[in-house]
């Protein structure tokens, strides 16, 4: 996990895309530096809210404190592994969550779940 990117989540769709790559291309016009930050957009908050549901905001909060196997982030969360492992998979193809696999001596392999930032930043607009 990288301590020092700023995950942000939005609501703003099109409009919003455009909005961010105009001020950032202005930056770099000007010669500034672009702060580092991942920013997934939604065309609207109620798509947000479909992905970023109470159990999968428990589970980037959990996340984001160390990099953890999908079996002990199930304990944490009192929740079955393959609900949690659902959850992963759709958090990682948005790109806030990213997993790896490590060898686990004498079982196989395991999961790692991991976040993308130290920070999310999540925005909506109605």
């Amino acid at each position: 996990m990288s301590k020092r990117i700023r995950l942000r989540v939005t609501g703003d769709g099109v409009k919003g895309f455009f909005s961010r790559a105009r001020e950032h291309a202005r930056k770099l016009d000007r010669g500034e530096e672009l702060a580092p930050e991942i920013t997934v957009s939604f065309e609207n908050a109620s798509d947000m809210m479909r992905v970023l549901s109470a159990q999968r905001i428990r589970l980037l909060h959990v996340a984001r404190e160390k990099a953890t196997p999908m079996s002990d982030l199930a304990l944490d969360l009192r929740r079955d592994t393959r609900a949690v492992a659902r959850d992963v998979d759709l958090l990682e193809r948005f790109g806030l969550l990213r997993s790896r696999y490590e060898k686990n001596p004498g079982h196989g392999k395991r999961r790692i779940v991991e976040s993308r930032a130290a920070k999310y930043q999540l925005v909506a607009t109605i």
